[in-house]
């Protein structure tokens, strides 16, 4: 049962727990993301790769998710969430050193090819953050956690591009990678610790001649596992496969047209990043409290409607002032479409089912206009992968065509996502605890 104790000792209740767990370890790997994504295409270039072979890695990435994501999801509600999570810590630290000692583009690919094996964490961790909440903090608890993982992210990619600038990108992005490595190990022994299951073990003994049956029975599962889904939900999957579409195409080329078609130096892009952070650290409250209070729906709609405005901007600035106000728009869109999703995705979806759910659709939140990253983590489900695998592949070769055809594409896609929510996603009446 929920208690409705609202605050302990002046902290809002919602933030105890897990999500207080989740937030400092969120602040630790969202800081080392924000360090290295955004430059990780410059370190292929300059690891003897271009426009496709960007396109090839980030097209390898997700691949393992094809197989790993409905065990994971399978397992997370049977076996300790907790070990799984760690897991998938451990096995991204032993992958981040292969980038780091990379000599060509090739291992880097090979890497992001291993690195894939790490989603077993990403359904049991969504479905720890849904269940440590309840429906009516569901929102501003999103936004909080957002907003308190974000802080040191801000000054990221300013402090990463100034790197970036003096050492160069091979030099200087391997070691972002090595910093990155570091803070992941940190964060895996947190959740070790700290975290706390919220289902129990069903004691389900599971071998490795299991896995493959467990494979083909998610695989057979998942029609009927969707069938059960309301209408709304099924047309936010829609929504949520067209993002990550969106940045699977976009996402690794913001840095490349930024210095290489606008003129700006890493560290002015840098800058322009650390202000949108800063932007969207103040508006994640705000955007929390404006999801539980506006609505789901309305709050997503808005964000979309916004993100079509920067989409619009964007291929027609030339300089550095342009640029930020484009990041400025978007970073407010994030703040409101992450919250609004991901409270969406856990309204809709029944405890009993979640972790099964999730590993299906994701967590439900999505980046908007991602600068590097936003293709990959928690917000990825089996549904999403292969459709995000062909995005990425895509977008190399649009870029290659045209550096402009990439932004088209999310144009387009985002039209889309504007009209299935305006016609098929409503709010729950009742939402799932």
């Amino acid at each position: 049962m929920i208690s409705r104790n609202r605050s302990v000792g002046g902290v809002p209740k919602f933030m105890l727990g897990n999500i207080i767990v989740f937030s400092v370890t969120g602040l630790l790997g969202n800081f080392a993301r924000s360090m290295v994504f955004p430059y990780a295409s410059l370190y292929i270039m300059a690891l003897d790769g271009d426009a496709k072979t960007i396109g090839l890695v980030n097209f390898l990435r997700p691949l393992s998710g094809l197989i790993l994501f409905p065990i994971a999801g399978y397992l997370a509600d049977r076996k300790s969430r907790i070990k799984m999570i760690v897991l998938s810590n451990y096995l991204s630290v032993a992958f981040i050193l292969m980038y780091v000692l990379a000599p060509r583009w090739e291992v880097v690919a090979f890497a992001a090819l291993l690195q894939g094996t790490a989603v077993v964490g990403f359904p049991p961790r969504s479905a720890l953050i849904a269940d440590s909440l309840s429906p009516e903090d569901r929102g501003r608890g999103i936004a909080t956690m957002s907003t308190i993982s974000s802080i040191l992210s801000v000054f990221a990619p300013y402090l990463a591009g100034v790197m970036v600038d003096i050492y160069g990108p091979n030099t200087g992005v391997r070691m972002l990678y090595g910093v990155m490595m570091f803070l992941y190990f940190s964060a895996a022994l947190i959740h070790f610790r700290f975290l706390k299951e919220t289902v129990s073990d069903t004691g389900e003994r599971i071998t490795v001649y299991s896995l493959a049956s467990i494979l083909r029975t998610a695989y057979s599962d998942m029609p009927t596992l969707l069938k059960q889904l309301p209408r709304s939900a099924k047309a936010l999957a829609g929504v949520i496969v067209l993002s990550f579409m969106a940045n699977g195409v976009a996402s690794p080329f913001w840095v490349v047209y930024a210095t290489e078609r606008i003129g700006l130096s890493p560290s002015r892009w840098g800058l322009i990043l650390l202000c949108e952070a800063a932007l969207r650290i103040i508006m994640f409250i705000p955007g929390g409290y404006l999801v539980d209070h506006w609505g789901r729906t309305a709050s997503l709609f808005s964000a979309l409607l916004l993100s079509l405005a920067s989409i619009l901007l964007f291929v027609f600035t030339s300089n550095f002032t342009g640029v930020l106000c484009v990041r400025f728009i978007i970073g407010i869109a994030s703040a409101i479409s992450i919250p609004s999703s991901t409270a969406l995705m856990a309204d809709m979806i029944p405890r009993k089912i979640r972790a099964q759910v999730m590993s299906v659709l994701g967590q439900g939140g999505f980046m908007i206009g991602a600068a590097g990253g936003g293709t990959g983590g928690p917000g990825v489900g089996v549904l999403v992968t292969i459709p995000l695998m062909m995005a990425s592949l895509a977008g190399g070769y649009l870029y290659a065509q045209n550096p402009v055809y990439p932004w088209v594409f999310v144009l387009i896609v985002t039209i889309v996502s504007i009209v299935l929510t305006a016609l098929f996603i409503r709010d729950m009446k009742r939402a799932e605890i």
